[in-house]
């Protein structure tokens, strides 16, 4: 029985971090709503400088448990600049936490306030999120037929017009890798066959079109783009590809260790036209599949379960996550004290929400 209790603590670890930054959403939302009703007569600029500066507390606190609290090992390899850039953030996508790995890149390069989405569109629904993502610069976007071309591309030249600092976050192959689906895999084998692209074993077939909208509509304000590519290590350092944790496993610590591979990829070393780029962005993930292909089947054992090159164990200060915990942590406890803080809060959480989805209905 004792011994149950202590598997079952042990696989209960997430609930902490999850109530943290869940809880304090409200707040943020709160801070962010008065920050954008003092700012409504100011230059966009202004506002954008601010906005960017909030979003940088909430993430360096989500941090501070994808980092911190977990204790994961960070290894970097590649080019990752220390100063920060106009850039847009290609990478393989295989678990909910490769989010939260942009923004670890980022805060290496003191740009976490700068770091957009481009997300899937049923994801504008969420809570408080959706909307928000969407104010902060995020932009949503649906598959196939559908995809707004027009729209995202407006949005685009509008930061850019607006001078906003840019670390676009796309995942082209538009969902996530997961060795176990077999039949996700064998339908992207399928489609690069069909097209004469080399067949990929460890990554999707990308798709081509957000990556291509985002880089013509930003190519002259953009610096480069990054090429990264990421695995999750186990506990076990099997040969054969698991599936990558989720959320909640890696706040319980089953992934000691990230490996991100980072390539710099300056701007006039991208091709412009859509035909040629897409040729490229293909290779760009040929790359990462043999990168993939190396760390988990190389038959020299001195190649696996490490990418090729020098690795830096990047470690993050806790000046750097843990004064946004104590400071959002302590206005949400400050709200949850008195009767009107609890309506306050609870009616942001409601009617935030409500409105939101309404605003995001109409707008996003």
């Amino acid at each position: 029985m004792l011994l149950s209790l202590v598997l079952h603590t042990y696989s209960m670890r997430y609930l902490l971090p999850g109530a943290v930054l869940l809880g304090s959403a409200p707040t943020y939302v709160l801070v962010w709503g008065v920050w954008r009703l003092l700012s409504a007569l100011l230059p966009a600029r202004v506002y954008q400088v601010v906005d960017d500066r909030i979003y940088c507390v909430y993430q360096s606190m989500v941090l501070f448990f994808f980092e911190h609290y977990t204790g994961a090992q960070i290894l970097l390899y590649g080019d990752l600049p220390k100063n920060k850039e106009n850039i847009i953030y290609l990478a393989n996508h295989q678990s909910t936490v490769d989010w939260i790995i942009a923004d670890i890149l980022a805060v290496r390069q003191g740009a976490l306030g700068h770091v957009r989405y481009v997300l899937k569109d049923r994801l504008k629904w969420l809570p408080l999120y959706g909307c928000y993502f969407s104010r902060h610069g995020g932009i949503y976007v649906k598959r196939s037929a559908k995809f707004s071309e027009a729209r995202m591309r407006a949005k685009l030249q509008s930061y850019v017009s607006a001078g906003t600092p840019m670390y676009l976050v796309i995942f082209p192959e538009g969902t996530r890798y997961n060795p176990g689906q077999t039949k996700l895999l064998s339908a992207s084998q399928a489609y690069a066959a069909q097209h004469g692209l080399p067949v990929l074993k460890h990554v999707l077939t990308p798709r081509i079109r957000a990556t291509y909208v985002a880089f013509d509509s930003m190519k002259d304000y953009l610096d480069a783009i990054y090429d990264v590519t990421v695995v999750y290590e186990g506990k076990d350092k099997d040969v054969e590809r698991r599936e990558a944790p989720s959320m909640t496993e890696f706040l319980c610590r089953e992934c000691p260790t990230i490996h991100i591979h980072i390539d710099r990829v300056d701007r006039k070393d991208v091709p412009g036209e859509l035909a040629s780029m897409r040729g490229w962005l293909h290779e760009r993930f040929e790359i990462k599949d043999k990168l993939l292909i190396d760390f988990f089947e190389s038959p020299d054992p001195e190649r696996r379960n490490k990418f090729p090159g020098k690795s830096v164990h990047s470690s993050l200060s806790l000046q750097k996550t843990l004064p946004s915990v104590l400071l959002l942590g302590g206005l949400t406890a400050g709200l949850l004290m008195t009767e009107a803080g609890r309506k306050l809060y609870v009616n942001t959480w409601v009617c935030g929400s409500l409105l939101g989805c309404l605003w995001v209905a109409i707008r996003a």
